[in-house]
This record gives structure tokens, sequence and C-alpha cells, in this order.
């Protein structure tokens, strides 16, 4: 799960820069990558918790 994070942020990269220079379809696919690396985050999150209480 992490090397698919890891490529999410890596996708993000080029958008990004063409948002912070004014491309608002470029925000916009960052921002959906970006709850999606939320969301990933979250599930490994539970995983580290769930493996702990064994």
């Amino acid at each position: 799960m992490l090397e698919q994070m890891q490529q999410l942020v890596e996708s993000a990269r080029e958008d990004y820069n063409k948002a912070k220079g004014g491309n608002r379809a470029a925000g916009t696919r960052v921002r959906k990558i970006m709850q999606d690396v939320k969301n990933l985050a979250q599930e490994i999150r539970k995983e580290m918790l769930g493996s702990r209480e064994d």
C-alpha cells in the first residue's frame, strides 16, 4: 500500500506544478489525487492499528 501511495503522489507532481501556474483543471486533479492519498493513508493506519492489537 505504501508503494501505491508513493505512485499517487508522484502522479500529482506535474499537475501540482501546472496548478501553481494557474491551471484550474490541474488543481482539480491534484485535489482528487490527494483525497485518494488521504483514504489510502487511513487504510494503512487501520491496518497498523489492527496488527498492534494481535
